[in-house]
């Protein structure tokens, strides 16, 4: 809205130079952005925007928008501002009560430390600064002396004036700290479109006569972890499918078990065809980071998404067993 560029800066030096207004706000930038970068969002289509003055919000002291590119242009997706105490401010101001903490109250108090032979019992010398100490600083300064009686002797002594020092101590009872309020705000919606675009590419088949769809969902987003492919169309491979699947469940990992739909014989679904690659590449297109395959009768091999074939992980199907998760 200047006209000028975006351009990469340390986000501790904006705190430094006080671009951005504090650290808290600072720390905020900081995990939309590992929280965007983390969906697999786009660094490069990633930046954040600091409001004008012309355009900020009465109630703000900064604001800053994470602003994510796809085909609509640059659109804001997360709006972080620094309220500091407003609503606080506004709400005292409103109803007439003074409702913000108050930050600090100082009290003096005159402590006599005695330079003596005799030894005060400290509940004595506490006792003297809230009741006597005023009038015994008094008393030295205009006769040199003030008698003081101990209570562990059970008599009265005289204090000269060259036998103390009078230090006046200031003790901080309180400390008034009106809150300061930095709020974040997601556009869920707009930030899902976004992940999908980012997300979303195409790649050749391996033959490449035609162009395969994938999404590069996470697994930490993805909504299905994994599917459940048996090689061939067997008894025993559809055995082993169902303790993966079985283990899975335990593991509370979302999958998609194709030998369930199989034997409800609903041949119309793309992952009951009979040929692997078209299984893997329907994995691919709905966002499906990982397959597991059943390879053989006690085997398992496990492909991420987009590799076309390439192995991730191979194992025993024994692995999977209930029996061998309770080990």
């Amino acid at each position: 809205m200047t006209g000028e560029s975006a351009k990469p800066v340390i986000l501790g030096e904006t705190v430094s130079k006080e671009i951005v207004n504090n650290e808290t706000l600072g720390y905020f930038i900081g995990m939309v952005y590992l929280f965007l970068t983390h969906l697999v969002i786009d660094k490069e289509r990633l930046r954040f925007r600091q409001h004008l003055p012309n355009e900020m919000a009465h109630y703000a002291a900064d604001c800053w928008d994470a602003e994510i590119e796809c085909s609509y242009g640059w659109i804001e997706c997360v709006g972080i501002t620094d309220r500091s105490p407003y609503d606080l401010w506004a709400h005292s101001l409103r109803c007439g009560i003074f409702i913000i903490p108050i930050a600090f109250s100082d009290t003096e108090k005159s402590g006599i430390p005695l330079v003596a032979h005799v030894k005060l019992e400290p509940r004595e010398i506490e006792a003297m600064r809230e009741k006597e100490a005023p009038e015994m600083k008094a008393s030295l300064e205009s006769k040199g002396e003030v008698e003081f009686y101990v209570s562990i002797l059970g008599k009265t002594v005289v204090i000269m004036k060259k036998m103390t020092a009078i230090i006046t101590e200031k003790k901080e009872l309180q400390r008034v700290f009106p809150p300061s309020v930095n709020e974040p705000s997601f556009g869920i919606g707009r930030i899902i479109y976004c992940l999908f675009e980012h997300s979303f590419y195409t790649q050749p088949s391996k033959s490449e006569d035609v162009q395969l769809n994938v999404f590069r969902f996470p697994p930490l987003v993805a909504p299905i972890k994994c599917t459940i492919f048996p090689l061939i169309k067997t008894q025993e491979f559809d055995d082993v499918a169902q303790i993966i699947a079985k283990s899975l469940t335990a593991a509370g990992i979302f999958h998609i078990d194709t030998t369930v739909w199989s034997s409800l014989h609903v041949s119309e679904l793309p992952f009951t065809c009979t040929s692997i690659g078209k299984r893997y590449a329907w994995t691919d297109e709905i966002g499906v980071p990982f397959a597991v395959t059943v390879d053989s009768a006690d085997s398992v091999m496990i492909q991420e998404r987009g590799q076309q074939g390439a192995d991730l992980y191979s194992d025993h199907a024994a692995a999977f067993s209930p029996q061998s998760n309770e080990e």
